[in-house]
Formats: structure tokens, sequence, C-alpha cells
């Protein structure tokens, strides 16, 4: 394919000069003759080990250009990669006046070159962005600009995952390829530009997912790896205080790949509870107190996770109706443990409130709860027993909205048979047939 790459900086450079020795006609385009000049010259605009070889090897092979004139660029491309930068204001949020700029250069261009033979452009974001800049932004610049006659637009957005320092490594060995795009042609068209990139021997392909899904990946991963630098050196602050070597524990930390390193936790939900997770956590803060030391990340954990119960409760407060069906009480399915389940703090509340409350359980049976599960639940539900069903469509009758974490086959085929107006699922495993009824409700999506 002919490749236009807007943007030469880090990623832009890298990209370009991958696609390059890929065997793609690859124009780089920027503004700046600081970065357009070496890559001309053959070599690379920025620091990043083998990328001056390989910058020299695509200017050789006649495959990699750099341009400051974006027609070009666009002359019988196929495709453009938006590589520009998106800083931050002194807000925090993103700057995409370049992202609009490229669009428009993109646009514009397209008026005065010969188009691709195909008739298809593909107009592909790399750069970071905010979930929406394509469907709004990109699609507006576009809007003001549409394509001559004989060319359609088709956009896309397509998140790098390089860090710099090992980029080409991160290029060629990336933990997937994903394209958020609504145009088939667009997914079909960077299945090819990046096939190179797949091994279908282990069953890797390009991921075509919605465009906000692809846009808001990049944040969802830089934002965990911020957190785990974080969490590391939190863990660091307090154990140093009892002559622990911090590297050691989390040398052993990250062999745990069944739930430290893992998918495991990592889906949205309700709030965790239960016996060790709220306790421990608390202790390791008890800790940080007495040794005047700060962990705002973990202090921040309880805090998002008692925004999780209220978030729900001011929800149902929101809606219409007094009558709530709480389906799932355990703070895990499967188990009659209720120490700290978020689910009875759930249930407290909403009584506490006025509302008049019909729980379902598969497996609590007031009758069996002993120790500190039984006076846990005394202290928070002390007419338990007067609520509770282990009869889902009986907690559901003349209910006005339900609130599931029960994924039993019962409960949802008492949500199926008779589907209160709102459903709030506090899970996300109820299924498709659930998730399709009137008046359903994600707990985060």
């Amino acid at each position: 394919m002919k490749v236009a790459v807007f943007g030469l900086g880090y990623v832009g450079s890298v990209t370009a000069a991958c696609l390059a020795a890929a065997g793609h006609d690859v124009w780089g385009v920027d503004v700046d003759t600081a970065k357009v000049g070496p890559i001309t010259e053959g070599h690379s605009p920025v620091v990043e080990p083998g990328l001056d070889e390989l910058v020299a090897d695509g200017v050789t092979a006649g495959r990699l250009h750099a341009t400051t004139d974006p027609r070009l660029a666009l002359d019988r491309a196929d495709v453009s990669l938006i590589c520009v930068g998106t800083p931050s204001t002194p807000a925090g949020s993103t700057d995409l006046t370049y992202i609009k700029r490229a669009v428009r250069d993109i646009a514009e261009a397209a008026h005065v070159v010969v188009p691709p033979e195909s008739g298809f452009h593909s107009i592909v974001i790399r750069s970071t962005v905010p979930p929406g800049t394509v469907d709004e932004v990109v699609a507006k610049v576009l809007a003001d600009v549409p394509p001559p006659a004989g060319l359609t637009f088709g956009t896309a957005m397509c998140p790098e995952f390089l860090r710099e320092g090992s980029g080409l490594a991160d290029f060629y060995d990336p933990p997937f390829v994903v394209v958020g795009t609504e145009f088939p042609t667009v997914g079909v068209q960077l299945s090819e530009l990046f096939a190179f990139l797949m091994n279908s021997s282990l069953g890797q392909e390009v991921q075509v997912v919605e465009v906000r899904t692809a846009e808001a990946l990049k944040y969802a991963c830089n934002a965990f790896h911020a957190t785990k630098v974080a969490f590391a050196n939190e863990m660091g602050r307090i154990f140093r205080n009892y002559e622990v070597d911090s590297r050691e524990v989390m040398r052993l930390f990250v062999q745990d790949t069944s739930l430290n390193i893992s998918p495991y936790y990592l889906k949205p939900g309700f709030a965790f509870g239960g016996s060790c997770l709220p306790k421990d956590l608390r202790s390791v803060l008890h800790l940080a107190r007495v040794n005047d030391t700060e962990l705002p990340l973990l202090a921040g954990t309880l805090a998002t996770n008692e925004r999780s119960i209220s978030d729900i409760v001011d929800r149902v407060i929101a809606g219409p109706g007094r009558e709530v069906a709480l389906l799932g009480l355990s703070f895990k399915v499967s188990t009659d443990d209720l120490r700290e389940s978020p689910n009875v703090e759930l249930a407290e509340r909403l009584i506490g409130k006025g509302y008049n409350l019909r729980i379902y359980d598969a497996i609590v049976n007031p009758s069996r709860l002993v120790g500190a599960n039984l006076r846990h639940v005394e202290s928070k539900l002390p007419h338990l027993q007067r609520v509770l069903t282990d009869d889902p469509a009986a907690a559901l009758r003349g209910a006005d909205v339900a609130l599931v974490s029960a994924t039993d086959k019962a409960a949802v085929d008492a949500l199926l048979a008779a589907p209160p107006a709102r459903t709030i699922d506090l899970s996300g495993r109820l299924g498709d047939s659930v998730e399709a009824l009137p008046g359903y409700e994600g707990v985060g999506w």
C-alpha cells in the first residue's frame, strides 16, 4: 500500500520506518523541516535504538520518503495514519489542535491529488485521544471539507503501544493490534497493512472493535501502567519501615499469574468485599499511619470502593418506585459468606432510606450462619429472615428495580420471565438475553 504518516515524532518515525521495512510505500509528513530533513537524508529525527539503520534502509530502497507537502503524500495513497502530538492543556484536557489540522490537510489535499484506484481512503488516528474524537472531532472536520466525487473517506482509531527505548521491538511484537471503526473496508485495509505483525499459527489477528473502545483502550493501558508504578512504590514506602526489601516482595509478587498478574479482578463490576480484601487493606493503611507514611493510592482504593456502592444507591434514588429486588447477597457467588459483602451494605443503605427490599440468594440461609458471618449480618440486617427468599420470582414480584449480582440459572430465568422496569447488572455476567431486556443498565457499561 501507499501510506501517509502524519507527524514524524517518536511514534510517527517508528511507524513509518517499520511499515517501509515491511514493503509498503511510506510518506512521512510534518510541518517541521527539522524532522523531515533527517529522514530525507537517511537518518532518524529521534533517538531510538536501531531506528537510524531502519530509516536508512527504507530511504535507500526507495520505500520511505518525507515531505512537508501533504499533497505528495496523499497522491494515490490508500491510508493516512495520524501520529501527531496530543499534549495536555493547562486544565488537563487533551489538545486536539494537531489532530484537526492533520485531518483538514488530508481532506483538502484529496481535492488536488489522484485518488487511490479503490476510490477509498482510510483516515486512521494513532495518537492517544479521548473517546468520541473520531466520531465527533474528526467527523466534523470531514463534514466541513467533504471528499471530492469518486472518493470515500473511512475513519478509524488504531492505538499504538510503543515504549521509548524499545520502540522497534514493541512495534514488531505488539500485545495486540486493535482497530476501532464502523467501516468494514477500513478494517480490511488495516488488516492487510499490519498483516506482517500477525501470527496465524498462534491465533493472532487484527481485532476490529467499536471506535470508542479502541480510543479508550490506550487510556486504560497507560492508567494501569501508572497505577502499577505507584503501587510498587507505595509497597516500598511502607515495607522499608519493617526492614523488608520490597524488590524481593515484588519479585515474588509477579510470579502469581493466576491472580496478581492476570485478567482476574480486571473486570468492571461492583465493589469488592469479603473477609480478606477490606480487612487487609485497612491493616496496611494502619501500618502506614503508625509509621507516618502516606499511601494515597491504597487510601483511594477504599474511597473508590465506597463510591461503587453509593453510586448504585444514587441511581436507585434517581429512578421511580420504592420496591427493590436484590438478587445475590453474599460477597461472591457460590458462597454464603456475608462478611463485608458490598451487597449487604447496599441492602442496609436502601432499607435505611425507606425502600421496600426483597432479597434472593440461592445459598444464604440465616439458620446456618455462624460466628463472624452471623454477627456481621445481624449488625447490618437484623431482619434478614423477613426479607430473604430462595425464590427469585418472589423477590422480583412487584419490583420497580432489580439489583443483580446473582448469576445462577434460576435468577436469570426469573428475570427473563418477569423483568422489572429497571435491571441494574452488578456483575456483567448475566448474558446477552438479560442485556437485551428493556430497562437493562450495566453498572459501568
